[in-house]
């Protein structure tokens, strides 16, 4: 890895922003797959279980310091957050394609300018205003309300998106004050402790396969995650949120290989629609200097 440690920061930060869209793609597949065998409840668990698991195991010397939060109400929000943005995107895999989920839960950028305006009071012009229109449209050519293709189920991913933008408006109130691993250790925390009170009540006795896949998914959403921290932690944010949007062809290679789903005409279109209205919005922020996203609440959840 020689090569590696002699390129660019922002080259690094690139690859670990691909590699980290990549490993969330593949715990999507992986949450599809187990979602057919156990319920959904125990998908969740599986995934914040095994997420605060490895992170207990890695950083065990440093928890105690990594635990002191000035926001404990905030943190907890979060951890909400994410949960419900979690639990809307597996809810939307049991009945969609990797590819349409994964493509309207992307607006997440896009409705974190527009809380940014309405709860943080920034400031939202009307070329970002367009953008946000635009991605909107984007949406809506993938759901397709009023069409026969359309289903309630449609709507999932779009609680996703909210979601992740709550996660982000409340990290970005936080600001740096915190350490990453602080918001990831509480959102293991609350998550995981939400869904042992419900688990037992829905627990379908798991097969091997589906013992192999619980714990896949929770290793996949850890790995996603810290490579995402490092991506940040080494480059400009400014300079390598643009490729979390590769995490959309992931999505679809996933389908395709794994599940024979080629996505329609009106997927891929407003999936262009989507990821060229997000970018515009990214580099009208950029230019505002507004640009900050985060490590955590950019990937998936």
């Amino acid at each position: 890895m020689i090569w590696f440690s002699r390129l660019p920061a922002q080259s690094r930060g690139i690859l670990y922003m691909l590699i980290s869209v990549t490993v969330f793609s593949s715990m999507d597949m992986t949450a599809k797959l187990l979602g057919q065998r156990v319920d959904l409840s125990q998908v969740l668990w599986a995934r914040y279980g095994g997420q605060l698991l490895v992170l207990v195991l890695i950083f065990a010397p440093r928890l105690p310091r990594a635990l002191r939060t000035e926001h404990p109400w905030l943190q907890l929000a979060r951890g909400l957050m994410q949960l419900g943005a979690a639990a809307c995107f597996f809810s939307a895999l049991r009945t969609q394609g990797l590819a349409e989920t994964t493509a309207i839960a992307d607006l997440a950028p896009v409705f974190i300018t527009l809380g940014a305006a309405l709860f943080l009071g920034e400031t939202v012009g009307p070329h970002r205003m367009t953008g946000i229109v635009a991605a909107l449209i984007g949406a809506l050519i993938i759901i397709r309300p009023g069409a026969a293709v359309f289903a309630p189920a449609s709507l999932w991913p779009l609680g996703t998106a909210a979601c992740l933008a709550g996660y982000a408006l409340a990290t970005r109130y936080i600001g740096l004050k915190e350490s990453p691993l602080t918001g990831l250790l509480y959102s293991g925390l609350i998550c995981t402790g939400v869904m042992s009170l419900i688990v037992p009540f829905r627990w379908i006795a798991p097969d091997s396969t589906a013992l192999m896949l619980m714990l896949l998914i929770g290793c996949l959403g850890t790995v996603g995650q810290l490579m995402m921290i490092r991506a940040y932690a080494v480059a400009e944010a400014s300079a390598i949120a643009p490729f979390s949007y590769a995490g959309l062809l992931a999505a679809a290679g996933w389908g395709l290989l794994v599940f024979g789903t080629v996505p329609d005409r009106w997927t891929v279109l407003g999936a262009l629609v989507i990821v060229t209205a997000g970018l515009y919005v990214w580099h009208r922020e950029r230019r505002n200097g507004t640009a900050d996203p985060v490590p955590e609440e950019m990937g998936q959840p």
